[in-house]
């Protein structure tokens, strides 16, 4: 691949600079539903994206074909493009050289799982859900990826690396409720089916016959599918040095802005990380301390928001940043000890879907729940309950005083964004407004 990124640049005409990314990924999913694999597919695609700068506009290009006669329409295309388009005056120029020490979590087996081995961990699922609830369905998916990728670019900038990720999820279901278990990582071989089987056949059973909640104000016991949500629009909205530097964010770094319970990473370089070492631009990733025991301590940056903020860069670049920011993909929020006993009346929620932002500045979010909702009353599940309607500030959620506990059971979840995985635990908040059934 690295060849094929200095065959562009040697494309690139006088008077012009570029950048090359090339991309090998291969993804294979394997799904199941009623207890039955219904679908294994194999999508494999080497992806050519090309940036060129000229005349202090840029323009970009992708192709999936690495022919001589593609990769010359490749170049035309982006150079017309960026003769066309207007200067950039807050374009900070490419990335210069600098190492990329690490080359990215990487494990063979995973990179080359086979099908027969996906369908072993789905059979650990549908036996678990099975055996612990008693013939209840079964359904999910579990998915392999391997991504294999290079960059270079005019100024001498060049890295390269490769990465796998494996993801699961296990559904259970039964007449009138579902339950839950997730889990993605770097290896296949980490995958628990049996666990994920039986904790999500475990909710669906202990959904069952719920009952209705009248809209109030509850204290919360949010697991860790619920606090990977609450991260992904911090560091959307928040978190983000494009919205901070334009003045919408609710981020002030140096200030206590959350419960001192709370210190968040972005890790992309762990042991756990499924990314590759650098971003979009070519810059190394680098860790960053997000929130320091509630202290806003860092923001995601890329070049252009470090420029515009007077920093540098903390490799979080992605494409079309310049529209909506750089982005920490490997979140990780530190464990504590908190339990379902240390709830003394409130509501234990399993899982978010369909959040939405109502005010990007304060991020207040509508959602529902999902998947399984309970009653705790003296450290004690009493009842299930009917899916609720919530609308809530994230930050206000999180701010000092109102983060009861932090979990002792960290859990790594797959996140919007390719590539993205989170790793936190469940958290015990003083508050959460829940203004309707999932109705309305």
């Amino acid at each position: 691949m690295s060849s094929l990124a200095a065959r562009v640049l040697e494309l690139i005409g006088p008077g012009a600079q570029a950048e090359v990314q090339v991309t090998t990924r291969s993804r294979a999913l394997t799904r199941f539903a009623r207890s039955f694999i219904h679908q294994n597919v194999v999508d494999t695609v080497t992806r050519v994206r090309l940036r060129v700068v000229l005349e202090g506009s840029w323009a970009s290009a992708e192709t999936d074909r690495t022919d001589p006669d593609s990769l010359r329409r490749l170049v035309d295309s982006a150079l017309a493009a960026a003769r066309l388009r207007p200067a950039d005056p807050l374009f900070p120029g490419l990335s210069p050289p600098e190492p990329v020490a690490a080359d990215g979590n990487w494990d063979d087996a995973t990179a080359d799982a086979t099908p027969d081995q996906r369908a072993a961990v789905v059979r650990q699922i549908v036996d678990a859900v099975g055996g612990a609830a008693g013939g209840v369905e079964a359904a999910g998916y579990v998915e392999t990826e391997r991504t294999e990728g290079t960059y270079a670019n005019s100024l001498g900038q060049t890295a390269s690396g490769r990465a796998t990720q494996a993801a699961a999820d296990a559904v259970a279901r039964v007449p009138g409720s579902d339950g839950v278990a997730r889990w993605a990582g770097v290896r296949l071989s980490d995958v628990d089916g049996a666990a994920l089987g039986t904790a999500a056949a475990g909710k669906a059973r202990a959904g069952a016959d719920p009952v209705d909640l009248p809209p109030d104000e509850y204290e919360v016991l949010l697991e860790p599918s619920c606090v990977g949500d609450i991260l992904h629009f911090l560091v959307v909205h928040g978190l983000n040095g494009l919205p901070v530097a334009e003045g919408r964010s609710f981020a002030v770094p140096g200030t206590d802005q959350f419960d001192p319970a709370l210190t968040l990473v972005d890790d992309p370089v762990d042991a756990v990380s499924t990314a590759l070492p650098w971003d979009t631009e070519g810059t190394p990733r680098r860790r960053v301390e997000l929130v320091a025991a509630g202290r806003t301590a860092g923001l995601a940056h890329d070049r252009r928001t470090a420029a515009r903020l007077g920093t540098t860069s903390n490799g979080h670049a992605t494409e079309g940043g310049e529209r909506w920011g750089p982005l920490p993909t490997q979140l990780r929020l530190a464990p504590g000890t908190a339990s379902v006993a240390d709830l003394r009346r409130g509501l234990l929620v399993s899982d978010f879907w369909y959040t939405r932002a109502l005010d990007p500045r304060t991020i207040v979010v509508t959602g529902l729940t999902r998947n399984g909702v309970w009653l705790v009353e003296d450290g004690e599940i009493t009842r299930a309950v009917s899916n609720l309607r919530f609308t809530q500030s994230y930050p206000d959620a999180l701010a000092p005083g109102n983060v009861l506990g932090v979990g002792a059971d960290p859990a790594p979840t797959r996140e919007r964004y390719a590539g993205a995985v989170t790793v936190a635990p469940s958290l015990h908040l003083a508050h959460w407004h829940v203004t309707g059934g999932a109705a309305g």
